[in-house]
C-alpha cells in the first residue's frame, strides 16, 4: 500500500509542475459538467425554473445560440492572448534573469487555473450549444444551462482581469526573488524542525554494499519514511549517496546498505527515488541559492549592468544564509534515537563557496556591492549557528572577497573603504596589501 501511495505521490509531484496540468483537469470537468447539465435538462430543470423563477431562464432559442456563439469566440481570443502573455513572461524571465527560473514560473498554479477556467467554459458552452433547438418549444430550450454559461463567462472576465494583474506582478524581479525566498524558507524550516536532538554516531560506510539505478535525471525527491520502514524490516542502515538536485547518471551508485540486500528489496528501495528532468525550489532549497546567485551574476554582466537587482538579491541571500546556519550539515532519519538513514547533503562551506565564488567574479570591481556583501558577512557572524565552524567559513569567504576587491579596484579612496571593512570583520589587513 505504501509503495502504491509513493508511486501516486511521485506522479502527482512531477505532473503538477507542468503548465498543462490544471487546464487539462478543468477542461475535463467542463466537458463532463456539460453532459451533467444536459441530463438535468432532460429531467426538466429549465421547465421547473421557467414556471417558478422565470427570470433565471433564457427561453428564446435564437438568443441562446447568439449568446453562446459570442462567448465561445470571445473566450478563445481571450485564451490565446493569455497564453501569449505567459510565453512573453517566460521569455523575458529567461533572457533578463535566468533560464533556471522557468520551472518555477511554469508551475505557477494561478496561471494554470485561469487557463483551465477558460477551457472549462469554452467546452461547456460548445456542448450546451449542440443541445439547443432554435425552433423548438420554449420548454425544450436549456435555458438554465445557458444562464450558467453566462455566469461562467463573467467569471472568465474576472479571471482575465486578475491574470493581467498577476502577470504584471510576476515579471517584477522583486516578486520573483520573494517567491524563490518563500519557497526555500518553507523548505529549510521544515528540514530544521525535522532534525532530532542528539543521535547516535552513524557508522563508517566504506565497506558497505553499493547499489545503483538504471534511471537517469535530476535526483528530485525520495520517500524517506518508506525506506525507513524497509530498514526496520531488514534490520539494516542505508546511506543515500547523491545530493538532492544533482544529475544522476546511469550506473552510478545511489545508496549503500550495511547489510547485503536481495533484488526484490533493492528494487523496493529504488522505487522510492524520484528522478525528474527539472528542478523545483520546493523540493530542494539549495536551488534557491543557485537561482538567486544567477540573478545577481546576470544583473552584473556587462550586457545588463543592473546593480540594483544585485543588491536586492544579496538581501535575500543574507536571509537564506542566516536560516541555513540553523541547520546541521548532516541529515539523518531516525526512530527512537536509532539512525536508519543518512543523506548526503551540500554542507555550509561548499554552499557558501559555490555562491560567493560566482558573485566575486562579477561584483569584485564594484565597491558598493562589496560593501553590501561585507554587511552580509557581519550580519551572519552575529546570528546563531548549529556549528561553530560556520563562523570560520564566513571569515574565509569574507577574506577571499576583500582580497579580490583590493586587487580589482585601483581607486585609493575605494581601497581605503575595503581596508576599513576588513577591520570591521576582524580580518588581518596585511593580507590585503597590494604588492
Amino acid at each position: 500500500m505504501e509503495h502504491l501511495f509513493n508511486k501516486i505521490f511521485s506522479f502527482l509531484n512531477s505532473v503538477q509542475s507542468k503548465i498543462a496540468f490544471y487546464p487539462t483537469v478543468l477542461a475535463a470537468l467542463g466537458f463532463n459538467f456539460a453532459f451533467f447539465m444536459m441530463y438535468l435538462e432532460d429531467r426538466g430543470i429549465s421547465k421547473y425554473l421557467l414556471e417558478t423563477i422565470p427570470v433565471l431562464v433564457v427561453d428564446n432559442g435564437n438568443t441562446a445560440l447568439t449568446l453562446l456563439s459570442s462567448f465561445i469566440t470571445g473566450l478563445i481570443s481571450m485564451m490565446v492572448f493569455s497564453f501569449s502573455m505567459v510565453m512573453v513572461l517566460l521569455n523575458q524571465a529567461s533572457s533578463n534573469y535566468s533560464p533556471r527560473l522557468l520551472p518555477g514560473l511554469i508551475s505557477d498554479k494561478n496561471h494554470q487555473i485561469i487557463l483551465g477556467i477558460y477551457l472549462f467554459t469554452i467546452l461547456y458552452c460548445i456542448f450546451i450549444l449542440f443541445s439547443i433547438q432554435p425552433t423548438g418549444d420554449k420548454y425544450q430550450i436549456p435555458g438554465f444551462s445557458v444562464l450558467l454559461g453566462i455566469l461562467f463567462t463573467v467569471i472568465c472576465i474576472c479571471a482575465f482581469i486578475y491574470f493581467i494583474h498577476n502577470i504584471s506582478q510576476n515579471i517584477q524581479i522583486n516578486n520573483i526573488l520573494d517567491k524563490i525566498f518563500k519557497l526555500s524558507e518553507k523548505r529549510l524550516k521544515y528540514l530544521i524542525e525535522a532534525e532530532d536532538g542528539e543521535l547516535e554516531e552513524f557508522p563508517d560506510t566504506s565497506g558497505w554494499h553499493e547499489y545503483h539505478t538504471e534511471k537517469t535525471g535530476y535526483f528530485q525527491n525520495v520517500a524517506l519514511k518508506n525506506i525507513r520502514h524497509i530498514c526496520e524490516r531488514e534490520n539494516t542502515q542505508v546511506y543515500i549517496l547523491p545530493v538532492k538536485g544533482i544529475f544522476v547518471l546511469q550506473g552510478i551508485p545511489v545508496f549503500k546498505s550495511r547489510k547485503e540486500l536481495d533484488k526484490e528489496t533493492i528494487d523496493e528501495i529504488l522505487d522510492n527515488f524520484n528522478f525528474a528532468r527539472g528542478e523545483l525550489v520546493a523540493d530542494n532549497y539549495a536551488l534557491a541559492f543557485k537561482q538567486i546567485t544567477e540573478i545577481i551574476v546576470k544583473a552584473m554582466s556587462p550586457g545588463i549592468n543592473d546593480p540594483g537587482t544585485a543588491l536586492n538579491g544579496i538581501d535575500y541571500l543574507t536571509e537564506l544564509f542566516a536560516l541555513r546556519m540553523l541547520k546541521r550539515d548532516e541529515s539523518m532519519i531516525s526512530k527512537d534515537k536509532k539512525v536508519y538513514i543518512k543523506l548526503s547533503t551540500i554542507n555550509f562551506e561548499r554552499l557558501m563557496y559555490n555562491v560567493l565564488a560566482s558573485i566575486r567574479s562579477y561584483c569584485k570591481h564594484d565597491v558598493i556591492l562589496v560593501q553590501k556583501l561585507t554587511i552580509m558577512f557581519m550580519y551572519l557572524k552575529s546570528q546563531k549557528a548549529s556549528h561553530s565552524c560556520y563562523y570560520d567559513v564566513i571569515d574565509k569567504e569574507a577574506a577571499a572577497l576583500l582580497a579580490d576587491a583590493q586587487n580589482a579596484i585601483s581607486n585609493e579612496r575605494d581601497c581605503e573603504v575595503i581596508m576599513s571593512l576588513a577591520k570591521k570583520l576582524g580580518l588581518k589587513t596585511d593580507t590585503f596589501e597590494k604588492e
